[in-house]
């Protein structure tokens, strides 16, 4: 998810949290997020740029890079064939076996 909120340009922590969490994904720490997009930047698949700030500090800015934007669209391939293959699951009708016959 923190691919796809980088999908369409650059942007810092706090608006990656806001939008994850304004899309539905529940509360995220930067505890969390950063960690994350510190491994993203260590295999090629977010590149990191800081920027000044208007009215503060600066900002560490996240884009994909063409390593990103690649396996985003292989991760989608992946957790479509995942739901598929769940829903498939959930909405079968197993017998239900029993030991006592």
């Amino acid at each position: 998810m923190t691919l796809r909120a980088l999908e369409h340009g650059p942007s810092y922590g706090y608006a990656i949290i806001t939008e994850l969490e304004a899309s539905g994904m529940g509360a995220v720490k930067g505890g969390t997020l950063y960690p994350l997009l510190t491994r993203y930047e260590s295999a090629g698949l977010v590149a990191v740029e800081w920027r000044p700030g208007e009215a503060g500090p600066g900002r560490k800015f996240f884009s994909l890079t063409e390593s990103g934007h690649r396996e985003l669209e292989r991760m989608r391939e992946e957790w479509a064939r995942f739901t598929t293959i769940s829903n498939d699951y959930l909405a079968s009708v197993r017998a239900v076996r029993t030991d006592e016959q």
